[in-house]
């Protein structure tokens, strides 16, 4: 006869608790081999300290990537170019090469490698801030971001340290005239070189330490930095005159490794990508406040919930002794004049095409 007795009823109960379990386990098991395939720290170079806004930037940078991973990726900022021994201008061929993770690095730095950055560095080219906005976000800036993949690096977003400006100890600089003779720290690019070499100054590359005892010392007149820098290196301390006349400009790009970027997952890159942005809207911010009306300064209060230590620059080095003059239109025709033959030069080192795409960009 068959065995009618009847078996006892499944445990439903108790079923649904080891699904949960062996789900749970699964799940761990994915995330932990997830979670291996990633370095527990990204180097980061930074050519400058922690408290200049480029500084602050890359520092915003990290906190917004461990945030939007939840904590999968890990960025670590190597400030004053620690990374390189202060051999910055190799900045982007130790991040093409692996060495280095990822840069929040400037144009001048790049410019060895990628020459179509200096598209921000003709002088008296780009002046405004509206006009430097449709450079980078038109078809110039793809085409700079375009020559970086070709290095193989991976321009994730734009930041910026801002227009450069000229200080020194002898003269109100208002004319190409009050250039002759004045003995100039620049950057390393040459094309900076030739622009002062050209308006009839002295330009000198040295390191900024150099730099300030030659100041000290009245062996350097004068140097050219953006206003972001000014303030907190306290130029004040060793120069009476300002001239603002936005000769050039200095975009910083956030930019990886390619080879490794490309071999993050989409969830991963897209996270990167949105601190990227969201870190180059705060630093461009802090770079422009009180130099463009209130727009960044409210930018920084209302996106960032931030109040910049220093509202107003330019009031701030005036209330510091300096003479500050801003070129006006009549003066800055002259100076871009004085420096046409830089162009010449220039253009065909960066790129007629890319310039080209600079002028359709401003003509937008």
């Amino acid at each position: 006869m068959l065995n009618t007795k009847k078996r006892p009823a499944f445990n439903t109960r108790w079923t649904q608790i080891v699904f949960v379990l062996l789900v749970s386990v699964f799940m761990l098991s994915a995330v932990s081999a997830q979670a291996a395939k990633f370095k527990k720290e990204y180097k980061m170079q930074v050519t400058v300290g922690p408290k200049l806004y480029w500084g602050m930037g890359a520092t915003k940078f990290a906190e917004l990537v461990k945030e939007k991973t939840n904590g999968q990726i890990i960025v670590k900022p190597y400030f004053g170019s620690a990374l390189l021994k202060g051999a910055q201008l190799k900045s982007s061929q130790m991040v093409a090469k692996g060495v280095i993770d990822c840069a929040l690095d400037s144009t001048i730095n790049i410019s060895p490698v990628i020459p179509e950055a200096n598209i921000f560095h003709l002088p008296f080219f780009l002046n405004t801030f509206e006009a430097l906005d449709k450079v980078k976000f038109g078809k110039a800036g793809e085409a700079v971001f375009k020559a970086m993949e070709a290095k193989r690096l991976e321009p994730l977003a734009w930041a910026e340290n801002g227009f450069r400006q000229l200080t020194n100890s002898k003269v109100l600089v208002k004319t190409p005239e009050d250039m002759k003779g004045l003995r100039v720290r620049v950057v390393g690019n040459p094309l900076f070189i030739d622009t002062f070499r050209q308006l009839g100054a002295d330009p000198v590359n040295m390191n900024w330490g150099d730099a300030v005892a030659g100041f000290q010392q009245g062996v350097v007149d004068g140097q050219e930095n953006p206003m972001g820098v000014l303030v907190p290196i306290q130029i004040y301390q060793y120069h009476k005159y300002a001239t603002l006349w936005n000769y050039v400009v200095d975009p910083l790009i956030i930019y990886w490794n390619q080879r490794e970027w490309k071999a993050f997952p989409k969830d991963i890159q897209d996270a990167i990508m949105a601190a990227a942005k969201e870190a180059g809207r705060f630093e461009t911010a802090l770079s422009r406040a009180g130099l463009d009306g209130e727009t960044s300064l409210n930018i920084l209060k209302n996106e960032f919930n931030y109040s910049i230590e220093v509202p107003d620059p330019i009031a701030f080095l005036e209330s510091k002794g300096m003479e500050v003059h801003e070129l006006t239109p009549e003066e800055l025709a002259a100076f871009s004049e004085a420096t046409r033959p830089v162009y010449d030069k220039w253009i065909k080192e960066i790129g007629p095409e890319v310039y080209e795409k600079a002028k359709a960009d401003l003509g937008r």
